[in-house]
Parts: C-alpha cells; structure tokens; sequence
C-alpha cells in the first residue's frame, strides 16, 4: 500500500488530472446543444396625426385700447350773465335724455335787446308806411299840379295871340308868364320830391335790416341762454354752479354722446400688412388724390372685448386707420366704432361700454385663397414629424409663414394629404415604427379655428 501511494505521487498525479480533465471538457463540448435563436418584434410608438389640408383662413389680429366716446359736447358760453338754472340731474355720471334743459342763464338784458329792436322795427314799418302815404298823395298832388300847369300854358298862348292883335296890354301877358312860371315851379318841385322817395325808402330798408340784425342777435343771445342736450348724453363733469356768474367763453360742463364709442387698437404694421394679404406695408391713410393708393377697410370685421371680464364683447366697425405710427411703440393705430354701447347692458354683469375702459380689439379678414394650416405645437424647431406609407417617423423641414393664436400657417414644406404626427415624440428618430391613430377631432378644431368660427 505504501509503494503504490509512492509511485503515482509527483509529476505523475498532475500530468492524470490534466487527461482527466481535457477528457471531460471535451466530451461537455461534444455533448453540449445548439443556442436557441429567439426573434423579438420591433417595437412601434403610438402616436396621433392629423390630414394636412388647404382650409379657408381667416386672418386675425389684435391690439388693445382705451375706449372714449366717439363725440363728446363741451358746453361754453357764448354770453356772460349769472346761472339761474341748473338741472338737478346735472352731475357726473349721470343720464339725460335728448332735448333735456341742462343749464340756463339769465336772459333779462337779452329780452331787453329783443324788445327793443322789435319796437324800433315797429317804428320803422310805421315810417314806411308814411313813407308810401306820402308819395301816393305827392302823385296825386303832382297830378293836380299837371292839370294847372296845363291851363295855365293854354291861357299863356290865348293871351299871347290877343297880346299879337294888340287885344290886351302887355302887361297882362308878363302876368299870366308869371303864373305860368310858378305853375311849373310847383310842378317841378313835387317831380324833384318824388324822386326822393326811392333813396328815403333804401334808408329805411337799411335801417330795417340793421335792426332785424340786431334782433337776430339777441334772439341769438336769448337762444344761447338755454342750453338743451343735443342728444341722449352722459355727463362727464361740471364746471359751474347755480347763482355764479359767467364769462362769455368760460367752459360750463362736458358730455358724451352715448350713441356710439371709439377705440383706437396699436396694431404692429407686420400684422396690418398680414391683415390687408399684402407683402408690402400698406398706405395707413386715406389720400385725398384719387390717382394714390387708397387702404381698403371695407372687409374688415372686427370686436372689442372688455379685458379682465369673460363673456362681454361688443360688435365694432373699422371707421379709418390714424395718420402716420403710433411714436412710441411704432404701431397703426386703427380707430374702432361701437354703436350703442349702453344697448343691453346689465350692470354688473354685462356694463356698458363707458369712457376709459381697457379694450382689446380683435380684426379679421378671410383670405382669398385657402392656406395649410395645422397646430402650432405640431412644428418642432421648423420640423414637422409625418406618418409616411410604411407608418415609420419622418422628419420634414418646413416653412412658417406666420403664427396665428395656436395654429401655424405653413408657406412650403408640406402637401395636402401628408400624416401629421400631433404628438411630441421622444426620441423622435427618423424611421422609427409608429402606431398612427387620427384624431378627427383635433383636424375639426383646427377648421374650426382656421374658419373663424370657434373662439
């Protein structure tokens, strides 16, 4: 036992291990099977896309404002004298119908002035009617005259053929001369009179028409003692108490009409020249030649919407757009009519539109021609991710031509027809599989919003 333990120690024991083990690796290699190959699917993301397609668009573009009334009474008086009425109502603030007396001062020494030029008018007719009576009784004086005048020159020729045949002296003959000079003296002087009449009858005309202007006057005088509302106003301030005296020109109080409100909106001229579908800045006034251009406003709709409020808008009309830029913030200035701005309002729910108020004013336009148009978040970085016909991710550059509150207005890049991915897809790789699903509804909204149809 002793010499068969001796005899496999050593090298030899190493070199038995060694076989050993080679021996059983290589019958665990012989015997060892195939790896199974197991084939896992590509993974794909789903993802929503809507139908790029030419919609109708209708441009809009904001700017905001103070609203102020579009015509406002500064009452002045023509004529000083002392307030003797003040309606109770006259306050700021406050509404007062058409035709209201408002304020009235006193009218004494301008009924006064009436008086008197109506009397010396009254005298004046009596003048002319004397006048007219005299001349009628001068003709018929001049008349009775003629007819002496007449005897008289017959009785001159009979006497100078009996003075001829020596029949009477001639003594009688100088005599009857005589009366017959005097005949046509008196004759003569009632001609002379009556062509004074017509210059008799000018001085009066023209006294009359001095003192009916005088009485126009004061009628004027009186009429500008009263001072009545023009129109259904409200009251902006007074500036004059009853029993206080006034100068001629001094300010009394201040009015608005309430028929109808303005607002001038600060539009960029970028978004004016959009709104107008020009390239080109366009003309911002009306010329008075008609050879220039001239900005046409006629299409514009537009609104004025309280800000801070929800839900209180009134329907507006574009009137003109302001000589030159606004010198501060380099903007149009469009200036906006709202009719009856006190019409429906339910103060505090609904007010009316009053002086002061902080408006935004919105102006849209529909364009001529239809324009792609898809949701703004749809654009990443002048990229739109697309769904082509093996339902992989393309990645697309296109051009903006403008941003109109969510969507984007495309100028190229994309076709009607094309898959827009609407959803932000991260990693968004080019090729990748995706699971597309279409969202009518979104496409809905955005021909909605595209139409002008949906706030």
């Amino acid at each position: 036992m002793t010499l068969m333990r001796h005899r496999w120690s050593g090298p030899a024991a190493i070199l038995l291990g060694l076989l050993i083990g080679l021996a059983t690796a290589v019958t665990l290699v012989l015997l060892r099977e195939p790896p199974q190959r197991i084939e896992t699917p590509e993974a794909s993301h789903a993802v929503r896309y809507i139908r790029a397609e030419l919609l109708p668009l209708r441009v809009r573009v904001g700017g905001h404002g103070v609203a102020r009334p579009a015509e406002t009474w500064a009452a002045v008086a023509n004529v000083p004298g002392r307030v003797i009425y003040r309606h109770p109502e006259l306050q700021s603030g406050n509404l007062l119908p058409e035709g209201a007396l408002l304020l009235r001062i006193d009218p004494s020494r301008y009924e006064f002035a009436e008086r008197e030029a109506r009397a010396e008018l009254a005298s004046l007719r009596a003048e002319r009617r004397e006048l007219d009576d005299e001349e009628r009784n001068t003709r018929r004086l001049l008349a009775l005259e003629q007819r002496r005048l007449d005897l008289a020159e017959q009785e001159l020729d009979r006497v100078r053929r009996l003075a001829e045949r020596g029949a009477v002296s001639s003594a009688q003959r100088d005599e009857q001369e005589r009366v017959t000079l005097q005949q046509e003296h008196a004759v003569q002087s009632l001609q002379n009179q009556l062509l004074l009449f017509p210059a008799r009858r000018e001085r009066l005309e023209a006294q009359r028409a001095r003192t009916e202007t005088r009485l126009d006057h004061a009628l004027q005088d009186l009429a500008d003692t009263r001072f009545f509302a023009p129109y259904d106003l409200r009251v902006h301030d007074v500036e004059v108490e009853r029993h206080q005296h006034v100068n001629a020109g001094q300010r009394l109080f201040r009015a608005d009409n309430i028929a109808a409100a303005e607002l001038t909106a600060h539009v960029p001229v970028k978004q004016m020249r959009r709104l107008l579908g020009g390239d080109t800045p366009p003309p911002l006034t009306v010329a008075n030649d008609a050879t220039l251009p001239r900005v046409d406003l006629s299409g514009l709709e537009a609104k004025a919407t309280l800000v801070g409020v929800d839900g209180v808008v009134w329907p507006a009309q574009v009137k003109r757009v302001v000589d030159g830029l606004d010198p501060q913030t380099r903007t149009a200035r469009v200036v906006l009519q709202v009719d009856h701005p006190y019409r429906q309002a339910q103060p505090p729910v609904r007010p009316p539109l009053v002086r002061g108020m902080y408006l935004r004013a919105e102006l849209s336009q529909p364009l001529t021609e239809p324009r792609l148009v898809i949701p703004a978040h749809a654009v990443h970085r002048d990229e739109v991710y697309l769904v082509n016909e093996e339902d992989r991710l393309q990645r697309r550059a296109v051009s903006v031509a403008f941003w109109q509150e969510g969507l984007a207005v495309l100028a190229e890049g994309l076709a009607p027809g094309d898959r827009v991915v609407v959803d932000d897809v991260v990693p968004a790789i080019g090729g990748m599989l995706l699971d597309p699903r279409r969202d009518e509804a979104l496409e809905a909204s955005v021909r909605e919003r595209a139409e002008g149809t949906q706030p």
